[in-house]
């Protein structure tokens, strides 16, 4: 196909608030070695998008300055070397960023197949999430079948990815959400308890079960502590974010007494190696979850490519129910 030679995209003017995002017309980006080129119908919109914007997430080196780390559509070209994928496949991906645009690069070995019967619309909402909790919490926290696991902020994206995949796994799952309607979310895509934070102290509920095995979290601040007392011996603590800041103070020795383990990443940052190996145990181990109805993403709502601004106010409110997507085609 004859690529274009400019496009649409969305930029940031300045470090800010939501209206700091404007549309703008730049040139359409050629694959180099090992990179596809994606004709993007729908991109995702992450808390990670919303940092970036504000000036505190910077994109890796010879990243795109854009927002967007992930998004569906069409391959427009292949880049040298790339096996495995044609023009015209439909793909889902994760990128380094430059998702808020027509088209968008990343490696090839970055993108997944669209899973069979799933929407591009709902295929652009993979990636992130899925990358994230396989690598955090399968990974690096080890999670196995009739473990408990906890995850806090079970009806964001993160959250309702993390249900559905520990819980199709055969682990036991709880969830912490902020009301009975987003806890009863949480339920319904398999967590056994969801805890209503705003009533109820996780802690007493986890310790009740026997402790967690592992706690996903994203609070941070006075949650570091609780979470350490909610954890199982031989438990396994991952951070991946700081909402309510990185810092706290902590008695370290239940660490040593009770064998527990504190971890935790940020996807962005990791090497093209790193991301391809996450992308091949997901095609291995999450794929056929998600081609069977195992594994879906839950949506919150949709806005078009014009409309980022709104979207990131939507994504740093407290209202939303699971992924946000920019349609970017059509």
């Amino acid at each position: 196909m004859t690529l274009p030679q400019r496009m649409r995209a969305i930029e940031i003017a300045g470090p800010g608030g939501p209206e700091v995002l404007r549309e703008t017309e730049l040139p359409v980006p050629r694959p180099g070695p090992g990179e596809i080129l994606i004709e993007m119908h729908w991109a995702g919109v992450n808390r990670p998008d919303a940092l970036q914007r504000a000036g505190a997430y910077a994109p890796p080196p010879l990243a795109s300055p854009l927002p967007g780390l992930e998004g569906a559509g069409r391959i427009a070209a292949c880049g040298p070397g790339v096996t495995g994928w044609k023009p015209g496949d439909e793909v889902t991906a994760l990128l380094p960023g430059g998702g808020y645009a027509e088209y968008a690069l990343t490696r090839a070995d970055h993108a997944l197949p669209v899973p069979p019967g799933l929407p591009l619309r709902e295929a652009a909402c993979l990636p992130e999430t899925c990358f994230t909790v396989w690598s955090n919490v399968f990974m690096r926290g080890g999670l196995r079948a009739g473990e408990r696991f906890l995850v806090h902020g079970g009806s964001s994206g993160i959250g309702t990815t993390a249900i559905q995949i520990a819980a199709a796994r055969g682990a036991r799952v709880f969830a912490t959400a902020g009301s009975a309607e987003k806890c009863r979310v949480c339920e319904s895509l398999g967590a056994e308890r969801a805890i209503n934070y705003r009533e109820e102290d996780f802690v007493a509920v986890l310790g009740a079960a026997g402790g967690a095995d592992v706690i996903l979290d994203m609070v941070g601040g006075d949650y570091i502590a609780r979470n350490i007392r909610a954890l199982a011996d031989d438990g396994r603590l991952v951070q991946i974010a700081f909402l309510a800041g990185p810092r706290a103070e902590l008695n370290f020795a239940p660490l040593m007494a009770r064998r527990l383990t504190l971890t935790g990443s940020t996807l962005r940052p990791q090497s093209d190696l790193a991301k391809a190996r996450i992308a091949a145990a997901l095609r291995a181990e999450v794929w056929p979850l998600v081609a069977a109805g195992r594994v879906r993403p839950v949506m919150d709502s949709e806005f078009a490519l014009a409309e980022a601004a709104a979207a990131h106010r939507r994504i740093e409110s407290a209202d939303h129910v699971g992924k946000i997507v920019l349609r970017v085609a059509g």
